[in-house]
């Protein structure tokens, strides 16, 4: 990692940029995935699956008895700790729903607004060394609680053809049944375009490689919607002297570990705190099984010691990680003056850990700075609001005149006529 020592704001731009890449090559490929999914449906699956996952798959869908025999599969103690994991996760975006709320804005002019499920979604599960079924739990759960009609899930084979159990237990308990063996950027433009086999959805879901985030981004400009933005993961520790350093390295090679291209960055007003925390992820890291994947991580990380805690929430904030560990003895004070992060995690008691996988808030945040402007996926991304109004013949007649005033200002007769022809209906005109 690299240390920085009381940088200048001038050089806060350059400091924090995240690494970037040119896209056109890998566009250019996404591109040939899409458009051959889009015209040869479920041969083109099969093709892809071939190619880049190494096994032949005839039938992509999985079937009831692979899902009641994932339990069979995993030990109690893991099905036990996914069980945990949905009950936490369901009971805090469960809270998120909120009742249709009627405002008389005039007499006899009611509005309301009402959220109602999007009908069909589509869930992208990364699967590999790595499968991810905390992610399952993440996107099901509040897909579930939204409504959404028809929930589908992608996710690619492993050696044998098959899913990884974990991942089809987790989708059982969420209620997800329609699940697929695809994955790649053939997954994502299943999804979008529909197949013979696979249906397709409204509005993508889920993290994935390089290739899957072009390809949700790429099917993002023919109208289908997606989540966010996305980008490697990212982590920020912002720690005083009160941090424990074995804690802050923790934390840092956690991120660290999830890809060679994850940003990990420590920002502290105590040189004692950073040295120390270094050490400890030197010695920590000779453990760690992804010790390779995470040395690359931390090759472009930033160790940043600043002046003063006031400087160092100001360079969070420009920041806007997509975690924000703080570890300080004001945990909640200098919370209080975060804008820009995607989850924040108080005290030398909340790893990031916790929210990745069964705190109960979701672990799918806006990276590459996009926490400036995204929220977290949640409940409401899974919704569509819709809203209403109504209104008696003695509300039209008080707002006539405003709304005929400003139809006819923007001189738009139509707009005023859909009014008047009203008014000289009404009773006494």
């Amino acid at each position: 990692m690299q240390l920085i020592k009381y940088p200048e704001r001038t050089e806060w731009s350059a400091i924090l940029k995240r690494p970037s890449f040119d896209a056109t090559s890998l566009e250019e490929k996404v591109k040939l995935i899409l458009e051959e999914v889009k015209g040869n449906g479920d041969g083109a699956l099969r093709k892809f699956t071939r190619q880049f996952d190494g096994v032949d798959i005839h039938d992509a869908a999985v079937s009831q008895a692979e899902i009641n025999d994932s339990a069979s599969r995993l030990g109690d103690g893991l099905k036990a700790a996914i069980a945990q994991a949905y009950a936490n996760i369901y009971k805090f975006h469960q809270a998120q729903l909120q009742d249709t709320i009627f405002v008389e804005t005039m007499p006899g002019i009611r509005c309301w607004r009402k959220s109602i499920g999007i009908g069909k979604v589509g869930l992208y599960i990364p699967g590999g060394s790595a499968p991810l079924f905390s992610t399952v739990l993440m996107l099901g759960v509040p897909a579930s609680i939204a409504g959404c009609k028809e929930i589908i899930l992608c996710s690619p084979p492993d050696s044998n053809g098959g899913i990884h159990p974990a991942i089809l237990y987790a989708a059982g308990l969420v209620g997800i049944r329609t699940i697929f063996k695809v994955g790649g950027a053939q997954a994502i433009a299943a999804m979008a375009y529909g197949t013979k086999t696979v249906p397709g959805v409204y509005k993508i879901f889920g993290p994935g490689n390089q290739y899957v985030t072009c390809a949700k981004q790429m099917v993002q400009r023919e109208g289908i919607a997606i989540d966010m933005p996305a980008g490697p993961s990212e982590i920020c520790v912002l720690a005083d002297e009160s941090a424990v350093p074995a804690f802050v390295a923790a934390d840092l090679l956690s991120q660290a570990e999830h890809g060679a291209d994850s940003q990990v960055v420590l920002i502290s007003d105590s040189a004692d705190l950073i040295d120390r925390s270094w050490k400890e992820v030197d010695d920590q890291l000779k453990a760690l099984p992804r010790r390779s994947i995470a040395e690359k991580s931390l090759e472009h990380g930033k160790m940043i010691l600043v002046k003063e805690m006031k400087e160092a929430i100001e360079l969070v904030n420009e920041y806007a990680p997509e975690h924000l560990i703080i570890s300080c003895a004001d945990d909640e004070g200098i919370a209080s003056r975060i804008e820009n992060a995607g989850s924040v995690f108080l005290g030398n008691y909340a790893p990031e850990s916790v929210g990745d996988y069964a705190s109960g808030t979701n672990h799918t945040l806006p990276t590459n700075g996009f926490a400036k402007s995204f929220s977290g996926l949640s409940v409401d991304s899974f919704l569509k609001k819709i809203t209403y109004q109504k209104l008696t013949p003695a509300g039209l007649r008080q707002i006539a005149d405003t709304v005929i005033g400003m139809a006819e200002g923007e001189n738009l007769q139509g707009h005023a006529n859909a009014v008047k022809i009203r008014m000289k209906k009404l009773p006494g005109n």
